[in-house]
């Protein structure tokens, strides 16, 4: 009598075992990471494309540049150049020359007729003192001649300090005497006296 086995091929378990996947949590410096590196790449395209532009705009300039320069002749830029040194040159010249004319316009208003000057001399003060010096001699009927004259020299604005000295008399009864006095720089400035001259005639000067 045959026996009858029944077997089933079913497994009970699977055989392959199945795992189940679990996603990692992605980490914080990881995130900050990527970001500062997208940052970086942005930031040196950008610097790239505005070294490029920079080189470009440069590039246009000069070539302005060279176009300007080829519209003038090169002889003419050159006498150009040497009449611009002459000009500074000349106004260096005038700023530092001096004129004595509106001294000898106040000595002449200011001046008594029974006074007469013999002598006339200037020189520049140090740094200290910038004002000019004068010195002069001359000669005056009288000692009350020589106190009005004083008195009238110490009234003028322009000269500062006057002082008589070294009073004597001559063979004729005259005073001889010195005078010291200082003006101030502006006062007899070369430029200025120009100016104060045009206007007074109406005339326009450009130093």
């Amino acid at each position: 009598m045959e026996q009858n086995f029944q077997t089933s091929f079913i497994p009970k378990k699977p055989m392959i075992e199945e795992r189940a996947i679990t996603a990692r949590p992605v980490g914080f410096f990881f995130v900050i990471s990527i970001f500062i590196f997208f940052t970086i790449v942005l930031a040196t395209g950008g610097l790239y494309l505005y070294k490029a532009n920079i080189s470009k705009n440069i590039a246009v300039m000069k070539n302005d540049l060279n176009l300007a320069k080829n519209r003038f002749e090169p002889s003419k830029i050159t006498q150009l150049q040497v009449l611009d040194k002459r000009l500074r040159a000349s106004s260096e010249i005038l700023s530092k020359h001096i004129a004595v004319s509106p001294i000898f316009q106040e000595l002449q208003t200011s001046t008594m007729k029974t006074v007469r000057y013999t002598k006339f001399s200037y020189i520049f003060g140090d740094e200290k003192n910038a004002k000019v010096n004068v010195k002069m001699s001359g000669q005056a009927i009288g000692y009350r001649s020589i106190a009005l004259q004083s008195d009238l020299f110490t009234k003028n604005k322009h000269f500062v300090d006057p002082v008589f000295s070294n009073l004597a008399l001559d063979n004729s009864g005259n005073v001889l005497f010195d005078l010291d006095f200082s003006v101030d720089p502006s006062f007899i400035d070369y430029k200025q006296v120009l100016l104060t001259e045009n206007n007074e005639n109406g005339e326009v000067f450009t130093p």
